[in-house]
């Protein structure tokens, strides 16, 4: 039963690229204030996801290991390297002339990797529990969708067609499922597996909602942004607090 829970975690996550068509939906300005919204939510799923649920489950009885601790900066070192050696910017916001996005197809092949990752992490995530499961579904998926969007208008800005750009989208996506069949499979070998992926999903997590939601959102200074961003941020640890009454 966890095996089906993790592929149709997996295959919703990676249905998710298909909200692209939501650039070509909006006005320039209306999209930016919705994004900037779901871009707090999602630092704050992230944030609770890895606090709330993930770092308790490591923890138990006996506290973090150094070995864990040492995953756990894993992590980040990797969703760094993803961003530094293959140029690829985990950036939330539409290509426009104010903000270019260059090569296209490299920024399909960082993605590919990071869905991966994702997938990866959310089968050791129900290796651990369902709630950590679900938490880290709903945590990938509110960080998602302003990245799928973002994604979207970098190949339309490319000069693909609408119908090319979501299905090259999709498919990048859909590498998220060889994520999740690659963690099954270690599973098989070795239960411990499970628990140092966990530790790297906690680093992935920290590392995307502090070096990558959180400043794009202090590009927008002005008081009125700035609350209605704490107060997204604060609704998405809610949101993860909430889960843990699942348990």
């Amino acid at each position: 039963m966890t095996i089906f829970f993790i592929f149709l975690s997996v295959i919703i996550v990676s249905l998710v690229s298909l909200v692209g068509v939501i650039y070509l939906a909006l006005k320039p300005d209306t999209l930016k204030r919705v994004l900037f919204w779901l871009i707090s939510f999602a630092a704050g799923t992230m944030l609770g996801g890895a606090f709330i649920h993930l770092l308790p489950e490591l923890g138990g009885e006996e506290g973090i290991s150094a070995m864990l601790s040492l995953s756990i900066l894993g992590g980040i070192f990797i969703f760094f390297i993803l961003e530094k050696i293959i140029h690829w910017r985990h950036c939330h916001l539409p290509t426009s002339k104010d903000h270019p996005h260059p090569l296209a197809y490299m920024n399909l092949v960082g993605d590919g990797l990071h869905n991966f990752l994702d997938g990866v992490i959310i089968a050791g995530a129900y290796f651990i529990s369902p709630t950590a499961g679900m938490a880290t579904t709903l945590a990938v998926i509110f960080h998602e969708i302003p990245q799928e969007i973002g994604d979207f208008s970098v190949l339309i800005y490319a000069g693909m067609t609408r119908g090319k750009a979501l299905l090259f989208n999709l498919l990048s996506a859909l590498i998220a499922v060889l994520g999740a069949g690659a963690a099954v499979w270690f599973y098989t070998f070795t239960q411990n597996f499970t628990t140092y992926i966990t530790a790297f999903a906690v680093g992935g997590f920290i590392y995307i909602a502090v070096g990558d939601l959180l400043p794009e959102l202090k590009k927008d200074a002005r008081l009125s942004e700035s609350l209605q961003q704490i107060f997204g941020i604060v609704l998405g640890i809610i949101l993860m607090w909430l889960l843990v009454f699942l348990e």
